[in-house]
């Protein structure tokens, strides 16, 4: 683990820890600057490969973390606990006003456990989600994480109501839309469309794949089914395919490079995943992310899985499920369409990390003064 450099207490600890935290963090840490607030940040390392972790602080103006855990890879349990342990000598030595996670990862639930513990309030950005399907890391993490805060904020009206019937005090749940979208949205003009497939050597329609859950990659008989059905579309366009490091051994092992039309590729930047997307024909994922991003492109998404946590790019974006059987039909279907509706659900207007901000914000007045909080959802 890396050594943690001292740190002066200050109000707001953001912990962030793997890829889909930084696009979220962003925007709030820039939010909460421009309020004045002094802030620390900490990467646990849970990403430590540079296109999995450092880009992303690069890409986004995040500002260069103040600590870096260095925990790396491990089970489940193992790479927990590393992030716990550093985590609790962190807030003990300089204990924050508030603790901020992101999303669902392991660094996320290990932050929210920590500071329980050290009775330190906790904000989860992105509260609320379910996909209902304990089998998923991802769901335990948000579970417990969504019992431990003080504040949650939530993405999406769908989840204020999934947290009030677990028990969840209306007073704490905070509807303040999606900063993912408010950094995709800062954004627009670097992503270039032209200069991704021409790096990439795209000659045509493509479609871009991004595919790592246990269930579509873990176990031979799923890789090979994977790679058919990929190959399967690779028929029809070209399939750009930035291969996570989970299941590469077995995907690769079952054929996946031995179609021509196949482009398989180290993870990607922020910048340059997000340009391709933004000229894909259709995007195959397993990954929650994309679904809301595809959803403000107005790109069709195919999520190769049998449930979401995010409904409302369904009912109000361009994603739908698919099985590893209907897949190519969904993409058949995609490329005979001329137009694909688009609606962007409520509040994902590029304003998130504001909102969240004047949350914290208030928390913090709040607790500081004795008096009561004042709403600021928008």
């Amino acid at each position: 683990m890396g050594a943690a450099a001292p740190v002066k207490p200050t109000p707001i600890l953001h912990v962030t820890g793997a890829r889909p935290n930084f696009p979220k963090a962003a925007p709030v840490i820039a939010a909460l600057t421009a309020l004045d607030l002094a802030q620390t940040l900490v990467h646990t390392g849970q990403h430590y490969d540079d296109r999995m972790s450092e880009v992303f602080f690069r890409e986004l103006g995040l500002p260069t973390p103040d600590i870096n855990l260095g925990v790396g890879s491990g089970s489940h349990a193992v790479q927990t606990a590393a992030i716990m342990v550093g985590l609790e000598e962190l807030m003990m030595a300089a204990p924050p006003e508030l603790v901020v996670v992101y999303g669902d990862v392991n660094s996320t639930v290990a932050a929210a456990l920590v500071a329980a513990k050290l009775h330190i309030p906790v904000a989860h950005v992105e509260a609320g989600l379910r996909s209902f399907d304990m089998t998923m890391p991802e769901e335990v993490n948000r579970r417990l994480t969504d019992q431990l805060s003080d504040l949650l904020l939530v993405t999406s009206r769908d989840a204020i109501g999934h947290l009030e019937r677990e028990g969840i005090q209306s007073d704490r749940i905070h509807f303040v839309g999606n900063p993912m979208i408010d950094t995709l949205l800062a954004h627009l003009d670097s992503f270039d469309v032209d200069k991704a497939r021409r790096d990439h050597q795209l000659t045509d329609q493509f479609v871009v794949a991004t595919l790592h859950r246990p269930g579509n990659v873990d176990d031979e008989a799923s890789a090979q089914s994977l790679v058919r059905v990929l190959h399967e579309i690779a028929d029809r366009l070209e399939v750009v395919f930035p291969l996570h490091p989970r299941g590469r051994a077995r995907l690769e092992a079952a054929g996946l490079s031995q179609h021509s039309r196949i482009r398989v590729v180290d993870p990607l930047g922020y910048t340059e995943f997000i340009s391709l997307v933004r000229g894909s024909a259709a995007v195959v994922t397993d990954s929650g992310g994309v679904q809301e991003e595809t959803t403000v492109l107005g790109v069709p998404c195919l999520t190769l899985r049998p449930n979401t946590e995010r409904p409302v790019t369904i009912t109000d974006g361009t994603n739908q499920l698919v099985t590893v059987d209907s897949v190519v039909a969904a993409v058949d279907a995609v490329l005979a369409r001329q137009d694909h509706d688009q609606r962007v659900p409520e509040l994902w207007d590029g304003s998130a990390g504001v909102r969240i901000a004047a949350v914290i914000n208030n928390f913090l007045q709040q607790r500081r003064t004795g008096l009561p909080s004042m709403p600021v959802e928008g």
